[in-house]
């Protein structure tokens, strides 16, 4: 279970303690640091040596980037492997104390498709965490055609062993909160039995109707466990906990030449896709939702009345707080005035001290505000598509999906194509001309010091100069920043890279 609610170390005596930089704790439920705040902070780090004035050994650097790295490959059999995905490699580095994303990866047992998700709380890390736990177990059951959800209900029923329905490919640190998993499986068996209810036998849904399903029904009953409570006090809490902060999720479901996406929040899924020249394309699997995307945008405002237009959402967020317009939990924005109040005032002593969750939204008139429903793309996979990266809009801050695309290309061939020089209208010397030489002979020599995609990735979004170069100086001072000044700059990252079998895509096709 995770350590003190980060919520609680924010907020004291009821006002929000004063931290170095305003935007790093918005007012309640929207700590999601404006990006171009924090892109223009960044872009005067290089002046600011300052704030870390010792600098981080190669070795130390490496120790910090891969604490986290998690590589996964899919056995093969009898030499062949028949899985469309030959395996994943992920990574998180946090910026928030402790980290506010969550990551999941998995393969179904039952079809021998393939889950990797990337979550991204707010408010703190209770609705991440939660997710990492159970999205994907609903996932699975939603998958499942009506005979086998009968046969696990029976097996359940009888007390008999029920068969596994994921294997979990987790690094040591994503843990499971034990306290919460009988209540978490009387949820999900909750989903099923309402499954068989509702189907009759010879159905199967389709992957984008379960993974709808799957996040509606979730987020449902992170919003129900809260209203019920609990007779253990620290479930109570912890229900509470979760319902109140929030967050959003990017998941893959890649099935033989299947790839779907579904996508709440503002994490972001891309393709990558090799050229017949070698060269690597980003296609954008997934849509920020958030004020940047005008259809979305048009959503939000059509759900509300034409005396809202100028009030749903101002400056950029949901309500004036909130940036991302789909998330789970994030019940002030889906619960109306009176059950809030109700809930709360049944709740622990605990929860009456923050503030945060007796704050109501402005202009909080027709709730709710917030939806999970995921919004679904599906992409044939072709030979030519080599992988897909997941991450959390830390990575996207800082790194553009085409700039990402190349550096994980690049990796996982070993081929570099030597584009000319650029300096972005910079005046440079001689020099400096003759270092940035140097620097791309010792990239391409140096490329394989990490063994994992995911982390080479965060070394160029943390460490990257204004020419497209991972400086040293940069990212040692980057890393070694105190927890209350690392918010300021970046935002958590989490990052997962599944590469795609050609061979096996390539054959299926025919």
């Amino acid at each position: 279970m995770a350590a003190t609610s980060h919520l609680s170390r924010v907020w004291r005596g009821g006002e929000l303690r004063k931290l170095q930089v305003s935007c790093q704790f918005l007012p309640p439920c929207a700590n999601r640091t404006l990006p171009q705040t924090r892109w223009q902070l960044k872009r005067c780090f290089s002046a600011s040596a300052q704030h870390s004035t010792y600098m981080l050994t190669p070795p130390q650097v490496n120790s910090i980037l891969k604490a986290n790295e998690f590589s996964f490959k899919v056995p093969e059999f009898d030499g062949k492997n028949l899985s469309s995905v030959m395996g994943f490699d992920s990574n998180q580095l946090p910026a928030n104390a402790p980290i506010e994303d969550r990551r999941s990866a998995a393969t179904l047992l039952q079809t021998r498709g393939m889950l990797l998700g990337v979550f991204d709380g707010h408010a703190g890390c209770a609705c991440a965490q939660a997710l990492s736990e159970r999205l994907f177990y609903y996932i699975a059951v939603a998958l499942l055609p009506h005979e086998t959800l009968q046969e696990l209900e029976n097996a359940v029923e009888s007390g008999r062993a029920v068969h596994p329905l994921l294997q979990w490919h987790k690094h040591p640190h994503d843990y499971f909160s034990r306290e919460a998993q009988a209540l978490y499986f009387s949820s999900l068996r909750t989903y099923w039995q309402e499954l068989l209810d509702l189907g009759t036998p010879g159905d199967r849904p389709t992957v984008g109707e379960a993974l709808v399903s799957a996040f509606k029904r979730l987020d449902n009953d992170i919003s129900l466990e809260a209203q019920v409570g609990d007779p253990n006090a620290f479930l109570h809490y912890w229900v509470l906990r979760v319902a109140f902060s929030g967050a959003t999720a990017c998941v893959a479901h890649i099935d033989g030449n299947d790839l779907h996406i579904a996508n709440a929040g503002d994490g972001r899924a891309v393709l990558g896709v090799q050229e017949a020249d070698g060269s690597f394309t980003a296609v954008t699997l997934s849509n920020d939702h958030s004020a940047q995307n005008e259809d979305e945008l048009r959503r939000v405002r059509q759900e509300h009345p034409a005396s809202e237009h100028k009030t749903v959402v101002r400056q950029e967020r949901l309500l004036g707080l909130l940036m991302p317009f789909r998330a789970f939990g994030d019940v002030k924005f889906k619960w109306s005035i009176e059950l809030q109040k109700r809930v709360l005032e049944s709740g622990p002593d605990a929860l009456h001290e923050n503030e945060h969750t007796k704050f109501i939204p402005p202009n909080y008139h027709t709730p709710p505000y917030l939806t999970a429903e995921p919004e679904l793309t599906h992409h044939r996979l072709r030979p030519q598509d080599r992988f897909v990266v997941l991450g959390s809009d830390g990575l996207w801050e800082t790194l553009h999906r085409q700039e990402v695309v190349r550096i994980v290309g690049q990796y996982l061939t070993g081929v570099h194509q030597q584009q000319p020089i650029s300096v972005g209208g910079y005046r440079v010397t001689l020099g400096q001309m003759q270092g940035l030489l140097q620097e791309r002979k010792a990239r391409v020599s140096s490329t394989f010091e990490d063994q994992n995609a995911a982390t080479h990735l965060m070394r160029h979004a943390v460490g990257n100069n204004e020419f497209g170069t991972v400086d040293h100086e940069r990212l040692s001072k980057m890393l070694s920043l105190p927890e209350e000044l690392a918010r300021m700059y970046r935002d958590d990252i989490t990052i997962i890279i599944g590469q795609f079998n050609p061979h096996v895509i390539g054959a299926q096709q025919d």
